[in-house]
């Protein structure tokens, strides 16, 4: 069987982004927080309807030395968009607090208050709370390698991140509990376990996985030892069946082209005689190795070279040591190229859907794709 139609055996791996946002908004759920988003939409809202409401709330950030950013209003299927709204509101709330108090604004909107001190303390609280899922949805709808080793070490964060403090506000206590609940469900089963334990153990990143026990981490190396000889001993039977077709073409070099290979040089008698007992060929009588020793030799060295940073690509390691590792890198390019979030492959369905408008119709399914190619790939320097 080919190493393609073993790939098809893998299990399906939930996009690793989608799980980020089901936990992030069973947590914008909580009662406490959910009345906040919806105070801080409203003034959101209004700074977007109203032009002189937007007019005066550039003249209160000229005043207070603010940067001149708009206000976020967040959209229901993107979590993040909440986290944003909320953060910026608290970066321009002196200038939203200045701008709701002059009259000009309280006669078009009288029964619009700004947030009262509370609340400001439970959006940072929020804020806080929420950093560390931002920061893994940015990671993971990045286009370059959010691989699926990047999973299992990202839940192991993540759950340590939500566990309780003796600083936790209840807010903050409540948001982690919803987080942390939603995310212990996920990835449960254990096939995805195996796929997501051996896909970060052949992350030279992430081959340590510090978040697991070490009779696991042991178990996981050996199990990735095993399948490595066994990926070996598969594409040597197939090397072996395509050779043994009959009727098999192979392409020989003629006689004439072929380069005439050095004679032997002669070996000398007198060495024999003085040193032939002493200095035998060896390499002769040697056993090959099994492919699961050879295997088993590459996992201990994996283990011991150091761990790659994480700002390196793990794939251009294992191509600078595929002779050093060659049946574990056959094994890496099995497990590392499952994508862990279908973030770009969604990105590129909007890129089409930009190319082809209502009056760009009749372009051809060939030069759709060139196009959509070239703005998915062309990279243009900058000036």
């Amino acid at each position: 069987m080919s190493v393609a139609a073993q790939v098809g055996k893998f299990p399906h791996v939930k996009c690793f982004a989608h799980t980020l946002n089901l936990a992030s908004q069973r947590a914008l759920k909580v009662a406490t927080l959910s009345r906040l988003l919806g105070r801080v939409r409203r003034i959101s809202t209004c700074f977007h309807r109203s032009t002189t409401a937007s007019h005066c709330l550039k003249v209160k950030q000229q005043c207070l030395g603010l940067n001149n950013h708009k206000l976020i209003t967040d959209v229901s299927t993107r979590w993040n968009s909440a986290y944003d709204m909320v953060e910026r509101f608290l970066e321009q709330q002196p200038a939203i607090c200045a701008t709701l108090l002059s009259p000009e604004v309280r006669r078009g909107e009288s029964d619009l208050c700004t947030l009262t001190e509370t609340d400001v303390t439970n959006a940072e609280d929020a804020v806080r709370a929420l950093k560390p899922m931002k920061d893994a949805t940015t990671l993971m709808s990045e286009e370059h390698n959010p691989t699926v080793s990047l999973i299992a070490p990202l839940i192991a964060q993540l759950l340590h991140n939500m566990s309780d403090t003796i600083e936790d506000s209840p807010m903050i206590h409540e948001i982690k509990n919803a987080i942390k609940t939603d995310l212990l469900k996920r990835y449960s089963s254990e096939a995805e376990k195996k796929i997501l334990y051996t896909a970060s153990a052949l992350d030279p990143r992430f081959k340590g996985m510090p978040f697991l026990m070490e009779e696991e981490r042991l178990e996981i190396y050996r199990e990735v030892t095993e399948e490595a000889a066994s990926l070996e001993i598969q594409c040597t039977v197939m090397r072996t069946n395509v050779d043994e077709v009959p009727g098999a073409k192979r392409t020989e070099t003629p006689m004439e082209d072929k380069p005439s290979s050095p004679k032997r040089k002669a070996s000398s008698k007198s060495l024999l005689s003085l040193l032939g007992q002493s200095f035998t060929d060896i390499e002769g009588t040697l056993q090959p190795k099994t492919p699961y020793a050879r295997a088993e030799e590459e996992m201990e060295k994996y283990c011991k070279a150091p761990s790659l940073p994480l700002t390196e690509d793990p794939m251009s390691w294992w191509h600078a040591h595929e002779v050093t590792f060659p049946l574990l890198s056959r094994l890496s390019k099995r497990y590392l190229c499952i994508p862990g979030t279908s973030v770009s492959a969604e990105r590129v369905f909007s890129t089409a859907e930009d190319v082809v408008t209502a009056k760009r119709s009749t372009l051809k399914p060939e030069h759709v794709d060139q196009l959509v190619f070239l703005q998915k790939n062309l990279q243009i320097p900058k000036c």
